[in-house]
């Protein structure tokens, strides 16, 4: 990967590879997992969150069966599966259906069958068509080579198997390490059966060794996320342009355009339109809301038939009741805005409380920082709040008041009163403007 990061720690969908593979295992509700780390395990100790997880360390890269020793004390299943933390699209009902060939006698293996099986371990069979054992690429012979069955790394057994063989394994090889895929004979010597078994989709048990494989694979993982939207009801303008980066729940007669991102817990109702270019982020949108072009929805409650945007920047702690409006180039961050209030342009609100039928005018500005603590304006029911004014908190607007433009309001404002707080204008006939010197 060329990186500091360890590899496994590098995302897909704004998660560590290795995470997915946590999630996928969980899926199947086993007693505990095990995490076996070396290079960089801190950070990935630290990364990686799951129950019942538990870690083994590998002080020293001795090969994949090496790893397996580490963690065999930890393991508490009877039956135990491998994977690996660079393989982040293993879906779970791959795994149900794969660990249910496992029993005393019998050991599960994942292969695949590939047009250039380069670079990978071959499956070797006996003219009975049973799998014999697993020959690396480098210990391979030529015909070997030309076998089109490769190994995935996969495989699930008892641990009983495991704790009597991992101490059989032999580091006498090409690479000089201790090989899992040896106990594939190992068990054939034993008189067990290895059931082979191939994954719906050849991408569930990709591997991601550079950027350029991680790249591929975030746009398989993000295909099939809009393929699953629009079988769910939702229409997305070009499925290629979608980002789902989070745990996403979406009705139906959704409308997105392109470059849609939904990040976190998202929760979109029915009738929403999200126009193109905007990120949504641990939100929730009230059904028939439309999200106009360019905006940042980001830790907000978003009430139905509400309009946000175009260019609207919604911070944690916004919450629009129904039919609210927020406009072009309006800010917002720990806001509650009223049932058909509006703030449509040029405008930053912050610590407020907004009532019912509110209407902000442009340029107006919410001053609920002092450089040390914040304070909070309150504008009530039917307020209306003239352009390019300044509230300075804590202030209070009452019912139907009125606020003209320009103003700097310092002092609450009574219910029906107007508040004009403003400079008086000076009209000077026949100024002279200043000319430029000639020597200038």
């Amino acid at each position: 990967m060329k990186s500091a990061l360890p590899k496994v720690l590098h995302g897909i969908a704004g998660r560590p590879m290795v995470q997915h593979v946590v999630d996928a295992a969980a899926a199947l509700s086993p007693l505990n997992t095990v995490v076996v780390y070396g290079h960089g395990g801190e950070k990935v100790r630290e990364a990686v969150r799951g129950a019942n997880l538990r870690w083994a360390e590998q002080a020293e890269q001795l090969g994949t069966g090496h790893a397996v020793a580490q963690a065999l004390p930890y393991l508490e299943e009877e039956v135990v599966l491998v994977l690996y933390g660079d393989v982040p699209l293993i879906r779970p009902e791959t795994l149900r259906e794969f660990v249910a060939r496992v029993n005393d006698r019998t050991l599960a293996l994942m292969t695949l069958t590939m047009e250039d099986p380069s670079g990978y371990g071959r499956i070797v069979r006996g003219e009975d068509g049973k799998v014999q054992r697993i020959v690396e690429q480098k210990d391979a012979s030529e015909d070997e080579k030309r076998i089109p069955e490769i190994n995935t790394g996969i495989l699930a057994c008892t641990r009983e198997f495991l704790a009597e063989s991992l101490p059989a394994l032999s580091n006498n090889n090409a690479q000089g390490e201790y090989y899992l895929t040896d106990l594939i004979a190992m068990a054939v010597e034993k008189g067990m059966t290895v059931e082979a078994a191939q994954p719906a989709f050849p991408w569930e048990v990709d591997g991601v060794n550079d950027r350029v494989q991680l790249a591929r694979l975030e746009r398989v993982y993000q295909l099939n996320q809009a393929e699953a939207l629009m079988r769910a009801g939702v229409t997305l303008m070009d499925p290629a342009r979608l980002d789902v980066r989070g745990d996403v729940q979406v009705a139906g007669d959704v409308m997105m355009d392109v470059n849609v991102v939904l990040e976190g817990k998202v929760t979109i109702e029915s009738g929403v339109c999200i126009g193109p270019n905007c990120l949504i982020r641990d939100a929730h949108l009230g059904a028939h809301t439309v999200v106009e072009a360019n905006s940042v929805i980001d830790g907000a409650r978003v009430g139905e038939h509400c309009q946000v945007g175009p260019f609207a920047r919604l911070r944690p702690g916004t919450e629009l009741a129904a039919k609210a409006k927020v406009g072009n180039f309006v800010e917002t961050k720990k806001a509650t805005i009223g049932e058909g209030s509006k703030v449509n342009h040029l405008t930053y609100i912050g610590d407020s409380r907004i009532g019912k039928g509110v209407n902000v005018g442009a340029g107006t500005i919410t001053c609920n920082y002092d450089g040390v603590n914040k304070y909070q304006t309150i504008m009530k029911d039917g307020a209306f709040i003239g352009s390019n004014s300044s509230l300075v908190a804590p202030v209070t607007i009452g019912e139907n008041a009125t606020i003209g433009a320009g103003s700097t309001i310092t002092r609450d404002v009574e219910d029906n009163a107007l508040a004009v707080a403003r400079g008086k204008q000076r009209n000077i006939m026949d100024w002279q403007r200043p000319v430029k010197k000639q020597d200038q």
